[in-house]
C-alpha cells in the first residue's frame, strides 16, 4: 500500500459494495464517451467523473517510482513523445494505457457520497481493471470507434483547436503515429472486453448521438 492509499483501494474485494452507484463507459479515444456520459447524467441527475479532467492532478500525486512510464512521458518533449516514437511503442509505453494512476481513480470516487449515482469516463478505464470493481457487470460499457468514425472525431477536435500535435515539428507524422496507436488500443480494448465478457459497443459513422445514447442506456439497463 502506497503512502496515504485507502484500505479499500488496497483489498479490491471490498470495492463492489463501495462502489455499486458507480457506472463506467471506457473505450477508445474519440468514441464519443464524453457526449454520452454528459447526456446521461444531465438526464438522470447523476455525478460526472471525467477521468481526462483529472489527469493533471493525478499526475501530481504520484511519483517517479509509482508511475514510471508517466514520470518518462512527462521529461519528453512534444516530438519525443508524438514523432519520434514508432505507435506500438507509443502503445507499449503510454502510461495511462498501462493502468498508471488507476487507483487514484478509485480512491476518488470513494470519496464522494454514495447519492447520486456517478457516470465515469475516460479511456483509462481498461477492462481487467474495471471488472473486478463491478458489482454487476451492467454497470460498465466500452465504446470502440471505427478508423472512420474517430478521424471525423478528430478533425472535428482539430478545427476547434484542440489539435495538439500541431506543437511537433511533423504534424502529419505526428498524426498517423496517433492515429495507429488509438487503432491499436481500441483493437486491444475490443479483444479484453470480449475476454472478459463485457459489454463493448462498435460506434460508426452511420450511427447517431442519439442512437448511441440509447444503447447505451439499454446497456447499463436504465
Amino acid at each position: 500500500m502506497r503512502p496515504g492509499q485507502s484500505e479499500e483501494v488496497a483489498t479490491p474485494a471490498k470495492l463492489p459494495p463501495r462502489l455499486q452507484h458507480v457506472y463506467w463507459i471506457g473505450g477508445g479515444s474519440g468514441a464519443g464517451k464524453s457526449t454520452i456520459a454528459r447526456r446521461l447524467a444531465d438526464h438522470y441527475g447523476w455525478r460526472l467523473y471525467a477521468t481526462d479532467d483529472m489527469m493533471r492532478d493525478h499526475a501530481g500525486r504520484t511519483t517517479p517510482g509509482e508511475a514510471p512510464l508517466l514520470h518518462q512521458f512527462m521529461s519528453m518533449d512534444m516530438d519525443e513523445r508524438w514523432v519520434n516514437r514508432s505507435p506500438h511503442v507509443m502503445l507499449e509505453t503510454f502510461h495511462w494505457f498501462r493502468g498508471e494512476g488507476f487507483g487514484l481513480i478509485i480512491e476518488d470516487l470513494l470519496r464522494l457520497p454514495q447519492e447520486p449515482c456517478v457516470i465515469v469516463e475516460g479511456f483509462r478505464l481498461l477492462p481487467h481493471l474495471v471488472k473486478p470493481l463491478l458489482a454487476a457487470p451492467d454497470q460498465a460499457v466500452w465504446l470502440l470507434p471505427t478508423p472512420d468514425f474517430r478521424a471525423a472525431a478528430f478533425r472535428s477536435r482539430a478545427a476547434a483547436g484542440a489539435g495538439f500535435v500541431g506543437k511537433t515539428s511533423d504534424p502529419a507524422k505526428a498524426g498517423r503515429n496517433l492515429a495507429e496507436r488509438d487503432r491499436m488500443f481500441t483493437t486491444r480494448l475490443q479483444e479484453e472486453a470480449e475476454r472478459l465478457r463485457l459489454c463493448a459497443i462498435r460506434v460508426d459513422t452511420t450511427m447517431t448521438e442519439d442512437d448511441l445514447a440509447e444503447r447505451v442506456t439499454t446497456a447499463f439497463g436504465l
